[in-house]
């Protein structure tokens, strides 16, 4: 079975060619790698579930490998905090902050519906953005829609749904924040200004923050790019499931012209 990433035997996270990323063909998407971040957090806290995780991109995320360390930072009844490592033996490509919280019954309780278009009623369509270096990527590892009266993979605010047609690991079902990740790492690639050709928007951060976590595998990123001339963005983005909203991704963009 074709997934993100192989494990060996030392803990070392192999990615496929469906982990590529567009700019650099040596160089990981993202969103696959927060992904396993997702899951080292929620393997040490059983007990509540993960609602945000913040990352930090320090460095470009290997295509030759990488092993993941996590640690509890603070525990308690409502509260548990993780500090999460990516790393190789020579260098830390990302860190992650883990946030958890107590579940509680409390009700029914009045809420915000946010009106949308589900995944049923959208259109396919190719991923927004083509790799600079043409070998397989990312973008082959997904399906993808878009909902009519907005862009269609052409940049500007955009609403996608996509869905993962691999896992992360080929032996095991992916949390639903770990299924969401490598899809909100999508934002800068949704919602965009220029061609590839004329700018590089590449992300420093991730901070993926969910009020419930999705239903079912289509995600839907309703995305816009804010882009400046100092040569910093931000991609803000609201996610779906086919029930509704189910939380924001949002990320700060690296804007340089290419060389």
């Amino acid at each position: 079975m074709d997934a993100y990433f192989t494990v060996s035997h030392d803990g070392t996270f192999h990615p496929s060619a469906y982990t590529r990323g567009p700019w650099d063909a040596d160089a990981c998407h993202a969103g696959p790698p927060t992904g396993l971040m997702a899951r080292a957090s929620e393997l040490l806290v059983g007990d509540k579930p993960l609602i945000r995780l913040l990352v930090e991109i320090t460095r470009p995320i290997p295509m030759s490998g990488f092993r993941i360390g996590a640690t509890i930072s603070r525990t308690g009844r409502t509260v548990t905090t993780t500090s999460i490592e990516l790393h190789d033996d020579d260098r830390s490509y990302a860190i992650a902050r883990g946030l958890h919280l107590a579940e509680a019954d409390i009700g029914p309780v009045p809420s915000h519906h946010v009106e949308f278009t589900g995944p049923a009623d959208a259109v396919p369509g190719p991923f927004p953005i083509s790799p600079t270096h043409g070998l397989a990527s990312f973008a082959d590892s997904l399906n993808v829609r878009y909902v009519p009266g907005l862009s269609y993979g052409a940049g500007g605010e955009t609403f996608m749904w996509a869905e993962a047609k691999v896992p992360l690991l080929a032996d095991e079902e992916p949390s639903p924040f770990q299924m969401l990740c490598p899809l909100a790492d999508c934002g800068n690639g949704i919602s965009y200004h220029a061609s590839t050709d004329d700018m590089a928007f590449v992300n420093a951060d991730l901070v993926v923050s969910l009020h419930r976590p999705p239903h079912g595998s289509w995600i839907g990123s309703h995305a816009v790019s804010f882009w400046e001339p100092n040569g910093i963005g931000r991609a803000d983005a609201e996610l779906f499931d086919d029930t509704g909203s189910v939380g924001r991704a949002m990320q700060s963009v690296v804007l340089r012209r290419p060389k």
